[in-house]
């Protein structure tokens, strides 16, 4: 087991996976993922291909849609994916097993940087504000994003931000966002802008 892969490949499992299992028993993952990014898709490609030596992993491309889901088939996936289930994960239950969890908190900037990058972003915040002596000044400073429907998958991103001191604040009823200066910066180490 590569806990740091593993860590990593749970966020994006979290954001963008998921897990089909047939009646027979045979299971495959499937990660939906932006065209744009190359590196965070072969990022995910390189996760699976550590954390299962060997099998088979294959890079689909739908048709009218600007994504890779990158596939891989293998026995051990419902296992190392408890979360998995009928219907989407913002409808049901997602909580991390103990197993899990003690893997993420050894690991959380790993499991950060699959959640950002399947459900989150890093941008720019650029506003004007009149000052009192009537000139316009002009702001801009970093910030990150993590949006998902899933309360549970929220909660998730900001206990783990929460272990590496990084504040964050509920945007909306689907947004995180880390805009503190040192909050950011410690996100750059480990992340950084989408490639």
């Amino acid at each position: 087991m590569q806990p740091a892969a593993y860590c990593y490949l749970l966020g994006a499992y979290l954001g963008d996976g998921c897990l089909n299992v047939s009646a027979s028993g045979a299971a495959s993952l499937l990660v939906s993922l932006d065209l744009s990014y190359p590196a965070i898709i072969d990022a995910v490609e390189r996760s699976i291909r550590t954390l299962f030596p060997g099998v088979g992993v294959v890079r689909v491309f739908p048709k009218k849609a600007h994504l890779a889901v990158v596939r891989a088939s293998h026995p051990a996936l419902p296992f190392a994916f408890p979360q998995h289930g009928k219907g989407r994960k913002h409808k049901r239950q997602i909580r991390l097993t103990d197993w899990q969890r003690e893997l993420t908190h050894a690991h959380p900037q790993e499991l950060l940087r699959g959640l950002i990058h399947s459900d989150g972003c890093r941008t720019v915040n650029r506003f004007k504000t009149k000052l009192p002596s009537g000139r316009i000044a002009e702001y801009e400073y970093p910030r990150y994003f993590f949006s998902n429907l899933s309360a549970d998958i929220r909660a998730i991103f900001c206990e783990h931000c929460e272990l590496l001191g990084i504040r964050w604040t509920q945007s909306n009823a689907r947004n995180i966002s880390v805009s503190h200066r040192t909050s950011v910066a410690l996100l750059d180490e480990f992340v950084g802008p989408k490639a």
